[in-house]
């Protein structure tokens, strides 16, 4: 418990000192889904189908890119973070929007949310900060109504780009982070039996390559992750084919594992 605490503790300063220094008007909304590169969530939302009226549960929402989203979408956002900065952040961002959010500062492991109340719970590269997953998959079942689904996003333990990436980025990410591995999916699938998951970005991670070697931008210099976001379809004519690639070679059994995210995605039993 005293480790669990301290991590949590770690993240809060490390993600309040990042609202702390983030302008709003540098916040990436329509391009966190509209980007050609923002292939995780467009699969999202081709899963969730229209949100006017739905009820959104935003975990770990950070700087509330995807709340303001989902908002801009007609749903009705919650949006929770373990941080106060970003929580603060992510509503007055819904503000600059014309958007009202409903913010909590709140544990992914004890969401203090009411229980079957959410259409959709999403939790974007929120899985591999929590150290307690047992805990968050209980709660973001608690939080859904019956049959309502959640969806995540998180980097996997295999890819060795990306490892060396996280050995590099050491200023612009927590000490405590853990990768997605496929027990954690076995864990989840213990409270949504209907688990499904999808790999995205393997031969599409050159563009990480080409901001290393290339563009020399050193990752602890820009996020790479927020980076991507930037890039338009003029400016990505050549990393086009890399993106038709893997949708192919993110369905093959084990070499899917060398991707960099998998979503994962299921539903709370009707009873």
């Amino acid at each position: 418990m005293d480790n669990q605490v301290g991590i949590h503790q770690r993240e809060v300063e490390f993600h309040d000192e990042w609202a702390r220094t983030t302008d709003l008007r540098s916040i990436s909304v329509r391009e966190a889904f509209e980007a050609p590169t923002a292939m995780e969530n467009q699969f999202i939302l081709r899963q969730m189908g229209p949100l006017g009226g739905k009820r959104v549960l935003d975990v770990g929402a950070g700087l509330g890119e995807s709340s303001v989203y989902f908002a801009l979408q007609g749903g009705d956002i919650t949006t929770t973070d373990i941080s106060p900065g970003m929580v603060d952040t992510a509503v007055k961002l819904g503000e600059m929007y014309g958007v009202k959010l409903e913010g909590v500062v709140s544990v992914g492991e004890d969401l203090a949310v009411a229980p079957g109340a959410y259409d959709f719970v999403y939790l974007a590269n929120v899985i591999h900060h929590v150290p307690d997953l047992a805990s968050l998959f209980k709660q973001v079942h608690r939080a859904l109504k019956p049959g309502g689904r959640f969806f995540s996003i998180d980097p996997n333990a295999y890819n060795p780009v990306i490892n060396q990436y996280r050995r590099m980025a050491t200023e612009v990410r927590t000490e405590d982070e853990s990768p997605l591995t496929i027990a954690d999916l076995a864990l989840a699938r213990r409270f949504f039996p209907d688990l499904q998951h999808r790999e995205f970005w393997i031969s599409s991670l050159l563009l990480f390559i080409k901001y290393a070697l290339w563009d020399k931008v050193h990752p602890n210099q820009d996020r790479y992750w927020k980076r991507i976001l930037k890039e338009t379809d003029q400016s990505l004519g050549w990393w086009k084919p890399l993106r038709a690639m893997d949708s192919a070679l993110t369905r093959v059994p084990g070499l899917r594992w060398w991707a960099w995210n998998t979503v994962m995605y299921g539903s709370k039993p009707l009873r």
